[in-house]
C-alpha cells in the first residue's frame, strides 16, 4: 500500500452517531459490492445503497469498492455509499491509480476513535489491505476494534494475511475486535484461516457466493474478545440477489458493559 495511504480517510454524512445501550446489541455486516455490478451486469450504485438500507446495521464492511473519476454521477460509487444518511464513511483503497481508487469501505453509526491501514499486499499479487479503526461505544473506557479487509486468490497468500492479521491483533493494547469481510476461502475447513480461526473461533457461515445460489461461504464476520453471534445470516431480498454476485451476510453482537 503507497505510503500516502497510511492515513484513513473520513466523510461524515448527515445524521447522529448511533449509541448502544449497556448489554445491548450491535448489528453488523459484511458485502462485497463487486464494484456495483450486479448480476444483470448493469452497475447501479444507488441498488447497492438500496440495499445497505435494508440491512439496519450499525457497521457496514464492503469490498470491492470502485471510486473512480468519473464524470457521470450515476457511476460515483462512493458519493452513494460515504453519503448514507446516519452513516460515517472510512475509505481503504488498495489500489490507486489515475483514474481513481479501489478497495475497502466501511460505514459506521458509532463515533470513530482512531483509523488505521494496514498492508496486506504479496509480491506479484493484487494489492490488499484492511481499514483497521477503533469505535467507541460510550459504554466503558475500552473501545470496539473494527477490522474490514479482502484477502487474496492464493493460497499461501491468504495463510500469510491471516497470521499478520493475528499478529495484530495479538499485540497489546487488547480490545474487542470484530472482523468483517471476504476470505476468498472455499475449501472444507477453511485451512489458510487457521491462525484467525484458532485465535478468533469459528461461527459457522453461510453460503454467500454467487448471490443468485449461494454455495460458498466466502464471507465471514469474526469475533475476537466478544461472544460469537448465535446466527450468521444472509439478506437474500430480490434486490440483494440481483444488485452483486455476493450476497450481504449480518450478525447481531453482544455488546456488554465495560467494553
Amino acid at each position: 500500500m503507497p505510503a500516502n495511504l497510511a492515513v484513513g480517510v473520513a466523510l461524515r454524512a448527515a445524521g447522529s452517531p448511533t449509541t448502544p445501550r449497556p448489554g445491548g446489541t450491535l448489528r453488523v455486516a459484511s458485502y462485497n459490492i463487486h464494484r456495483a455490478i450486479g448480476t444483470d451486469r448493469h452497475k447501479d450504485p444507488a441498488r447497492i445503497a438500496s440495499v445497505l438500507s435494508e440491512l439496519g446495521s450499525d457497521i457496514l464492511g464492503l469490498q470491492e469498492v470502485d471510486w473512480h473519476h468519473h464524470h457521470q454521477a450515476d457511476e460515483s460509487q462512493f458519493k452513494y455509499l460515504a453519503n448514507l444518511p446516519g452513516y460515517q464513511a472510512i475509505a481503504g483503497p488498495n489500489l490507486v491509480d489515475h483514474r481513481g481508487h479501489y478497495g475497502n469501505l466501511l460505514l459506521t453509526r458509532l463515533p470513530v476513535r482512531t483509523v488505521r491501514q494496514i498492508d496486506l499486499s504479496a509480491g506479484g499479487r493484487e494489492p490488499r489491505g484492511a481499514i483497521d479503526l477503533d469505535l467507541d461505544l460510550h459504554t466503558g473506557r475500552m473501545p470496539l476494534r473494527v477490522i474490514v479487509t479482502h484477502l487474496g486468490l492464493g493460497l499461501r497468500e491468504r495463510w500469510r494475511q491471516a497470521k499478520r492479521l493475528r499478529q495484530l491483533l495479538t499485540q497489546p493494547p487488547n480490545r474487542p475486535t470484530l472482523l468483517l469481510g471476504d476470505f476468498n476461502e472455499w475449501l472444507p475447513g477453511s485451512p489458510t484461516l487457521r491462525p484467525l480461526r484458532a485465535l478468533c473461533g469459528a461461527a459457522r457461515h453461510p453460503a454467500s457466493y454467487p448471490s443468485a445460489h449461494p454455495l460458498l461461504a466466502l464471507d465471514r464476520i469474526l469475533t475476537c474478545g466478544l461472544r460469537r453471534p448465535a446466527l450468521v445470516r444472509t439478506h437474500q431480498s430480490t434486490l440483494a440477489r440481483m444488485a452483486s454476485d455476493h450476497l450481504p451476510i449480518i450478525a447481531d453482537i453482544d455488546t456488554p458493559a465495560g467494553i
